[in-house]
Parts: C-alpha cells; sequence; structure tokens
C-alpha cells in the first residue's frame, strides 16, 4: 500500500491510497466541476464514474461484416461465449461486452447500463434502440480475468448501409474507444473495401490512434505476392482516412484455430501473432497508466472548452439581439478559436472539431452559459502541474511492487512453453532438444580456419581472432557481445570449441536472430561444461 502527500500552505493535505482512488479523487474535486459548469457533457463526453476508473482493460473490435471479430474472440479465449453468432454474412448484430463471471449468462443492455458496478452506465444516453441491441456475455474463463472484449456489429457496405440502425452507431464507438484500451480494426485480405460508414468510423476514432492496431485477417488464403499487394493497398487506404504522419501498426495472420491454406508465409504469421498477443499481453499492466493518460487528454479537453463557452458568453448582448449575435458566433467561431490560440499559448489540436462543434452550439441556449471562472481553472492546473506528476510516481511504485501481470490462458498459453512456443529451435535456441552439440555439425570446417591463424598452446589470441570475426561485416557492438559469449572461461583467449562457438553464434546473427543475453547451456562446449555445473 502506498500513499502519498500534497501539501500547500492554503490547501488542506490530500492523501491517496492507490492510482484508482487517486484518479477518481482528483476527478470528482479538481475536474467534474470544471466540466458540469461549462456543460463539458453536452458537448463532448458523458461524466465518468468510479466503474470507469475500477474496470478491467478493454479491448474493443472493430470491422466490416465478415472479417473474424467474434472468431478472433473464439480464438483469444478457445472458448464458446453465449450470444455467439458466426458466419460469412453480418451475424453479429449486437454489441456484446465479454465479461469475466463465475456464472455464465447473458445480461440485457436495459438492465446491463443501472449495473453500477459495469462501467456502461452512460450508454443509457443512446436509447432503446441501441440499448435492445447490446447485452453482456459472462464466462468464467482465465482470458476475461484480466481483460474485457467488446465485440461489435459488422460495418455495413453498399446497400446495407443505407438501412439506418435507429442509433448512432459511430457516436456509440465514439464513447467506447474513449474508455477502452485497445481498439483493434479487422480487415479480411479477400475484401479491403473500406464504406462510407467504416469510413466514418474510422475518422470518429481519430482522436485514440495511440490505441489502434490493425489486423490483416485471413491471409492464409491468398499467395505471398497476393498478400504483398494486399498489404499495401491497405496501407494506401489507411493513409488516406488515418489523417497521421505515423504508419498504423499492421498485424498480419489467420486468427483462429484451423490449419492455413497457404502455409508460405507460415513463420510471419507466427511473429505477427507473437507480437499482437504481446501487445494485448502488456494491457492490465499498463492500465493505470492508460487512464492517467485519459484523464490528462480529457482535462485538456476540459480547459478549452471552458475557454470557448465563456468566450462566446462573454460576446452575448444583455438584452437584445441574442438570437442574431448567437448566429453570427457559430458561424466566426473559427476566429475565437484562433484568438483563444493565442491568448492562452495552446496548441490547435487541443481544440475540439470545428464543424462538430458549431452543430452543437445551433442547439445550445447561450445566456445559460457561465463567465471565466479562474478558481475552477486554477483547480485543473494544479491538478496537471503537480497532482498527476505525484500519482505518476504512484504508478511506478504500485507497477513495482505487482507481480508481473498479463493476460493468461486461452491462445496465450499455447505459445508461452514447449516446442510450440516462437522462435523455439531457431537461432541461438537450434539444438536444444539434440544430445550432440550443434556446433560440432559445423565444427570441421571452422576447425579449418582456426588452424590457419596459429593458434599458440592451442588457442588464438584476441587480435588474432578479431581480423577473421571482422571479415562478417557485423558491427563491433555486435563482434564484441559475441566475443563476450563464446570466450567461455573469461581468460582472454579461444581455443578450437571456442572459436567454432564464435562463429556459430556470427551465423546465428547473420541469418537474422537475436543473440541471447547468456549463453544457453546447450550451446556451452562439451569440454566446458563441467566448468560451468
Amino acid at each position: 500500500m502506498f500513499s502519498w502527500s500534497k501539501r500547500d500552505g492554503k490547501k488542506d493535505p490530500e492523501l491517496f491510497q492507490n492510482v484508482s482512488e487517486g484518479l477518481k479523487r482528483l476527478y470528482r474535486t479538481k475536474l467534474f466541476p470544471l466540466e458540469d459548469t461549462y456543460h463539458f457533457h453536452d458537448f463532448h463526453s458523458p461524466a465518468l464514474e468510479d466503474a470507469d476508473f475500477d474496470n478491467k482493460p478493454m479491448v474493443l473490435l472493430v470491422g466490416q461484416y465478415s472479417t473474424g471479430k467474434t472468431t478472433f474472440i473464439r480464438h483469444l479465449m478457445e472458448q464458446d461465449f453465449p450470444g455467439m453468432r458466426i458466419g460469412p454474412e453480418p451475424t453479429t448484430d449486437s454489441f456484446i461486452a465479454v465479461m469475466h463471471g463465475e456464472q455464465e449468462g447473458v445480461i440485457p443492455g436495459n438492465a446491463l447500463v443501472v449495473d453500477p458496478k459495469k462501467p456502461f452506465r452512460k450508454l443509457n444516453a443512446f436509447g432503446n434502440a441501441f440499448l435492445n441491441r447490446f447485452m453482456c456475455a459472462q464466462l468464467n474463463n482465465p482470458v476475461l480475468e484480466s481483460i474485457s472484449i467488446i465485440d461489435t456489429p459488422g460495418i455495413l457496405s453498399g446497400e446495407k448501409q443505407r438501412i439506418s440502425r435507429g442509433y448512432d452507431f459511430a457516436a456509440v464507438l465514439e464513447w467506447f474507444a474513449e474508455r477502452v484500451d485497445r481498439i483493434i480494426l479487422l480487415f479480411d485480405a479477400h475484401k479491403l473495401d473500406i464504406s462510407d460508414e467504416f469510413s466514418e468510423v474510422i475518422k470518429a476514432l481519430k482522436n485514440h490512434e495511440d490505441k489502434m492496431r490493425v489486423v490483416l485477417n485471413k491471409a492464409d488464403q491468398i499467395s505471398t505476392q497476393q498478400l504483398m499487394r494486399v498489404y499495401g493497398a491497405l496501407m494506401w487506404s489507411l493513409g488516406k482516412i488515418i489523417n497521421t504522419p505515423e504508419v498504423v501498426r499492421v498485424y498480419i495472420g489467420s486468427f483462429w484455430a484451423q490449419p492455413l491454406l497457404i502455409a508460405d508465409n507460415r513463420k510471419l504469421f507466427e511473429a505477427e501473432e507473437q507480437d499482437l498477443f504481446s501487445d494485448i499481453q502488456g494491457l492490465p499492466r499498463n492500465a493505470a497508466l492508460r487512464k492517467l493518460n485519459d484523464l490528462i487528454k480529457r482535462a485538456r479537453l476540459a480547459k478549452v472548452h471552458a475557454y470557448i463557452i465563456s468566450s462566446l458568453k462573454k460576446e452575448m448582448p444583455s438584452v437584445f439581439g441574442k438570437d442574431s449575435k448567437k448566429k453570427e458566433l457559430i458561424a466566426n467561431l473559427g476566429a475565437i478559436y484562433e484568438k483563444i490560440q493565442k491568448e492562452h499559448n495552446i496548441s490547435p489540436g487541443d481544440f475540439p472539431n470545428l464543424k462538430k462543434m458549431q452543430e452543437l452550439l445551433a442547439s445550445q441556449d447561450f445566456t445559460k452559459f457561465a463567465v471565466m471562472k479562474p478558481k475552477l481553472m486554477d483547480h485543473v492546473e494544479d491538478m496537471l502541474g503537480n497532482d498527476i506528476a505525484k500519482l505518476m510516481t504512484l504508478v511506478r511504485k504500485e507497477e513495482a511492487a505487482m507481480p508481473s501481470q498479463s493476460v493468461k490462458g486461452g491462445a496465450f498459453e499455447g505459445t508461452m512453453n514447449g516446442p510450440f512456443g516462437h522462435g523455439y529451435g531457431e537461432g541461438a535456441g537450434e539444438g536444444i532438444d539434440e544430445l550432440e552439440w550443434i556446433v560440432a555439425r559445423d565444427k570441421p570446417s571452422y576447425d579449418e580456419i582456426f588452424y590457419t591463424l596459429s593458434p599458440i598452446n592451442g588457442k588464438v589470441s584476441g587480435a588474432t581472432a578479431k581480423k577473421e570475426m571482422l571479415k562478417s561485416k557485423l558491427p563491433n557492438t555486435v563482434l564484441g557481445k559475441i566475443w563476450t559469449l563464446a570466450d567461455v572461461d573469461k581468460d582472454g583467449y579461444l581455443d578450437d570449441e571456442e572459436f567454432a562457438l564464435a562463429n556459430h553464434l556470427i551465423k546465428v546473427k547473420l541469418e537474422g536472430h537475436e543473440l541471447p543475453a547468456k549463453l544457453p547451456g546447450h550451446l556451452v562446449p562439451p569440454s566446458k561444461r563441467a566448468e560451468q555445473n
């Protein structure tokens, strides 16, 4: 249990027992009053509740129909979940929150949004049309002990997207995006067309690029040449929608428990799956930091929003011409943005979307807006300048005190240990299960080189070995590490076995594998193994 105190001559000390409690209290006492005063919740996002700070990390899956979203969840958990439907047509017509529970079952949307222990209470604002298409599937699965997964309806294309869903689909996804830890966009290697609805959804997620990952699924169904073309086309399409200079991380593979149709790229798929699994497994460990980061983003937006609302209030006449002035202010909102930027030295990227803000302001009563209240702004500035920095220290302490947190169970267990673990028996791990020393296979050719170096007392010096090792053209930093690993007895010389080992490690590196931090037992030369024990 950790705590920290904040003392100021004019303020009472604040004591936070843990990160979650600290975030809740900072929000309630310092940020919420500013949001409430300037109607932040009517424009941007509903107020946060305790469950938003206490809930497990969440993963949101988004994609067009039949891209394998539900199958992906099934693959991760290695278990069916209530309400699951899989098929080539748009089968998942609901938002399904897949969460841990001792008893397997389904909680309907209307019941879900009144449960104070679940982080979904504010979804009731989207009405019955949405709530009838929202449910929670609970089951006792080890994967769900660490994370929750949100399955979404397939995004429609062609004629299908013209049919109204009855609720604002993009707005619902944006609500989830603000609260989840990871957003995974799934694409089918066979159909990369990004429909109007999908394009609208991706744009709605534009403020959450740091949470976004892309999966190119069903990649085993096309050849290597086709895969290169599909990958290039996907990157080009995403580049037009996601207007950032950074490239979104794309994972390529076939995420289900079926044989690969075209196994040419098996190694690539295995490496990509391992990278994606590692990314997901790290979510519990980084959950507190993500919530802290989201609170900072929210506070920055709330500050800007307060400046906008108070500026509009300041410009409004006290008696006559209110309607005409309101229209004028909305039309000139861009100029107000620029004025606030210069006055308060705020980055343009912190401002809300201009067009969306103008639309929302049209239905508001400007006479009810509040003037600038410096005390409220000072509280938020103090939170960002002092409290957050101290809370960051507490985050690090809690991380250090807790055992390594990661997602376990399901598909995550299948590649962790044993011969099917990622990279098992490759690179420096080659020969790990063999009785014979793996280096002995190529030792005769290494011995020929060794004896041309005129060894003295059966050993070559570092200077002599260096000349030969430099022929590999590897950097000195890499060759230095290879020397350290190969000089097993640490006498500054290499005998014939150590020289062969050095050449074996050079080959491992040249083949694109990483060097081990410590020499594995199966690579120790036979004559040195007694010394190692």
